[in-house]
């Protein structure tokens, strides 16, 4: 962690087009270790499997041909992002005289712990570099063979073009020990920024003494209000749950209007259920779908990541936010109506970082929000909220220039 905080001196000076080149060189090696990158993952995989990795997990874990192809055009499009860092985020002359400016610049060192995401190694690397950082990270042991792998290829790339590889580490071969390391080295980590279950994201809130942007777990909901389109709401719950179910983007609980609820439950629900979902439904949904089990209040609560949905029939929108107040974790909530006013109030009374109107949950990433990729997807309400980008790994200094003025 000393190397990478000597290092970071020298990312930070690093140009735009020197930034893109590096980017472009770790594409490039990513692109051409595909074969390396997949045997080691596979090591990983039969490892989980023996061990009763979750299916959830397994998924996360695997990359596949176009999984890690996707991974190196990734990098290629943050390489092709803005320099978030220079930018000029306010400017003033102050009455003596003194020109003040406002300037966004690199955090340092970028610490990142996660599990079972071999894809958050290369995303996180690509977005520190960019932003002029250099990153510390912790894949956890579910994902060793594969993290160290691609950690490897980047370090490699990055010395074939002249910049320094200690700017990328792992602490992955200290294990827990690396991970307590890296949550208490103050003064060497600039921030920490966990992913994962609910379990690891609190372990490292509450432990770490480095500042923490806290990713939360995602208990998702999506309203289907009473003026609901059928096939909208059967579509794009449908793809909320199923297009891949073990991402914390991905619905967890349905909340039906009652006065829409003969029209919508049985057509939702069968379509989930022929999707390979199993919906974990309160009474009045069972009743009406002719299917599914019986909901309990762990079931409310629940981040599945998994083919299984809560569902819940409620009297009215206010049911409906006030369940959503209960049992989210401030993750994305999706409201699917034709009510403006219930849409405007959806979106004024959710406090989730991100809101949506007649729109998949899915859509809460970083590629999506045309960030090229993110470093997590924040749920706290400081200095970053929602997916962060390139610009949530920068702060800023006040820059002053004076012509011999001195305070009165």
């Amino acid at each position: 962690m000393r190397r990478a905080k000597d290092a970071a001196r020298s990312i930070g000076l690093l140009t735009d087009a020197q930034k893109r080149h590096g980017l472009h060189a770790i594409a490039d090696a990513i692109a051409a270790a595909a074969d390396e990158i997949i045997a080691a993952n596979r090591d990983d995989l039969q490892r989980g499997r023996e061990e009763g990795m979750s299916d959830a997990l397994q998924d996360r874990l695997s990359l596949t041909p176009s999984r890690v192809a996707a991974l190196a055009e990734a990098v290629r499009a943050i390489s092709e992002l803005p320099d978030p860092v220079g930018r000029v985020l306010d400017a003033r002359t102050l009455p003596s005289g003194v020109a003040l400016t406002k300037v966004s610049v690199p955090f340092g060192v970028v610490g990142a712990i996660y599990e079972a995401r071999p894809n958050v190694t290369v995303d996180i690397t690509a977005l520190a570099l960019r932003s002029g950082n250099a990153v510390v990270l912790r894949g956890g042991s579910a994902a060793a063979s594969s993290n160290a792998t691609i950690v490897s290829v980047m370090r490699r790339a990055l010395a074939s073009v002249g910049i320094d590889p200690e700017s990328v580490q792992t602490v992955d071969p200290f294990g827990r020990d690396g991970a307590r390391a890296l949550m208490t080295a103050r003064g060497l980590i600039d921030v920490l920024v966990p992913r994962g279950s609910a379990a690891l994201i609190h372990t490292v809130v509450t432990e770490s003494t480095v500042p923490v942007i806290e990713t939360g777990a995602g208990v998702v909901h999506i309203v289907l209000d009473e003026s609901a389109p059928l096939e909208w709401a059967r579509d794009i719950v449908v793809n909320a749950k199923v297009q891949r179910p073990s991402v914390c983007n991905a619905v967890e609980t349905v909340l039906v209007h009652r006065g829409a609820a003969d029209r919508l439950v049985p057509a939702v629900v069968d379509a989930l259920v022929s999707r390979g979902v199993t919906v974990h439904g309160d009474q009045t949904t069972l009743d009406l779908a002719g299917q599914g089990v019986p909901a309990d209040e762990a079931d409310w609560a629940a981040e599945y990541l998994s083919l299984d949905v809560a569902m819940r029939v409620v009297d009215d929108l206010d049911e409906a936010l006030e369940h959503i107040r209960r049992y989210s974790t401030q993750h994305t909530e999706s409201i699917i109506t034709m009510d403006d006013t219930s849409a405007e109030r959806f979106v004024a009374e959710v406090d989730s970082a991100v809101v949506m109107v007649n729109a998949s949950t899915r859509f809460t990433d970083g590629g999506e929000f045309g960030f090229g990729a993110e470093v997590g997807i924040s749920t706290q309400k400081l200095h970053a909220r929602g997916p962060m980008g390139l610009a949530e790994l920068t702060s800023a200094k006040w820059i002053a220039r004076g012509t011999g003025q001195v305070r009165g």
